[in-house]
This record gives C-alpha cells, structure tokens and sequence, in this order.
C-alpha cells in the first residue's frame, strides 16, 4: 500500500470483522494507547462487533483497500438512568496517522450518535497522548477530570484524562 489510495469512513459491518480485529490487535500491541494489551479472539471480536450492532452502538471504520484502518465506536451505557451517555474508543494503525482520519471516524460517529439520541458521549485518554487529545478537543470535547495513575503498562504508570462531549444540548437543559 502507497498509503495514498482513497479512504472510506463506512459504517461497520460483518464483513470488517476481520480487518478490524487485525486493526484493533495492532493498535494495543503498541502499548501505548488502549488498555487492551492485546484484541480478544476473533471469534470473541466478532462477537462483540455484532453485539454492538446489533444494539445501534455508533461504530465506523476507515477502509483502505479492502481492510480497516482504524475505527470509533461509542457504547451506550447499559442502565436506564445512563442511557443517554456513550463511550468512546478509537485507533488508527500507524501508518494511517497524521492524515486528518481520526477527525472522520469521530465526526462519523458522533454523527450516528446523534441520530440516535445520545447526548452525551464520554472517553479517556492517556495524559501523554497529546495528540488525541488536541483532536478531541477540536471536535467539541471538553476536559472533565484527571485520574492519576489510572493505568498501569509496562511497570509506568499513567494518568488518564476524562473528556465529553454534550449532543443535542437544549433537551433536558
């Protein structure tokens, strides 16, 4: 790959699995980014992609070629009384960096998270993650709070930063 060819932002479907699980393993194989070391199983990946789609859980995928590059997906909370909130995770394999996609894949997302009546999405983010945490802020995520030493990886500690963004902000004012 020349790392030139044209990049789709899709919805995600049974037949990204693939890819996107090989996307998602080379990401947290990095150390860096996920807390997620390493992806589940295929079939376990497989199997939570569905369940996501299954629920309508906001969840894209950058295709290059014919395999995913990256992804964002937002999970509505389970209980009734958080129903409105999501989080969200994201990652772009390496080479796919620094081209403006992880500003698509948000934006994708928050779009289907719009559509379906989340009005609020939630993530965290490693303090020394500058640059995700720049392009949160340039889509419309606000800092909420600081966890210190909230992950652990490789013998260092990390804090993370909670951020969200409010959809939808004149209902329920």
């Amino acid at each position: 790959m020349t790392g030139k060819e044209e990049i789709e932002i899709v919805a995600t479907s049974d037949e990204h699995v693939e890819s996107f699980h090989a996307a998602l393993d080379t990401v947290a194989r990095e150390r860096k980014y996920l807390t997620m070391l390493e992806a589940f199983s295929l079939a376990e990946t497989r199997a939570h992609v569905l369940d996501m789609i299954g629920r309508k859980n906001p969840h894209v995928v950058a295709i290059a070629g014919n395999r995913a590059v990256g992804w964002c997906d937002i999970t509505r909370h389970f209980f009734p009384a958080h129903a409105h909130r999501g989080s969200l995770a994201m990652g772009l394999i390496p080479e796919f960096r620094g081209r403006g996609l992880g500003r698509r894949l948000i934006e994708a997302a928050l779009e289907q998270a719009r559509e379906r009546d989340f009005l609020r999405v939630e993530l965290s983010v490693h303090a020394d993650n500058v640059a995700a945490i720049a392009l949160y802020e340039k889509v419309g995520f606000a800092t909420e709070g600081v966890l210190r030493r909230a992950v652990h990886i490789d013998g260092r500690f990390i804090d993370t930063i909670s951020m969200a963004i409010l959809l939808h902000t004149s209902v329920g004012a």
